[in-house]
């Protein structure tokens, strides 16, 4: 995982959130977002000419009934790729990565779970979970297809951290 960010879906955050992941990058890198229109201009000011960049819509059918509308999302029904600038890989154009990642997390913490009471209300103590989730993810836990942690595999760091050196950071 490159970056990431706690915040709303306006222009605003989507500018932050974007500048910090075109930090993080040293060469010219594919990107594809969803359809949220915030991206398109984010994106723009983040890379300028330098991303292969393209957007994925996805299309679903008619709502469930109302009985079962607040539980079950309409179907999904296919996807459109749009090209937005330079010359992406079409094939290779997915959220699929990203949306593993969010349920990974949901999954994890609960905390972006509606209806659980751990359901973060403050969003300081979202942003610390959040934290604390992903540097466990990427340091502390050996991911069974690459047989060593998302750090390592990075040469970020050369042994799977404990949980002692994850706490130490934050004192």
């Amino acid at each position: 995982m490159v970056s990431w960010f706690v915040g709303g879906r306006d222009a605003g955050f989507a500018h932050a959130f974007m500048h910090d992941v075109a930090s993080r990058l040293a060469n010219r890198v594919q990107l594809t977002t969803d359809g949220h229109k915030a991206y398109l201009t984010a994106v723009q000011a983040a890379f300028g000419e330098e991303v292969d960049f393209a957007k994925l819509i996805k299309l679903y059918g008619p709502a469930p009934d109302e009985e079962w509308r607040l539980y079950s999302p309409p179907g999904f029904v296919g996807t459109e790729k749009f090209v937005i600038k330079g010359a992406p890989d079409m094939e290779h154009v997915s959220t699929s990565f990203v949306e593993r990642q969010n349920l990974t997390m949901r999954m994890g913490m609960r905390r972006f779970t509606r209806l659980t009471n751990a359901f973060s209300k403050k969003v300081e103590n979202l942003e610390a979970a959040v934290a604390l989730h992903f540097m466990h993810y990427n340091f502390c836990r050996i991911h069974q297809t690459l047989r060593v942690t998302p750090a390592m595999a990075a040469g970020l760091t050369d042994h799977v951290w404990e949980l002692g050196e994850l706490i130490g950071l934050l004192s």
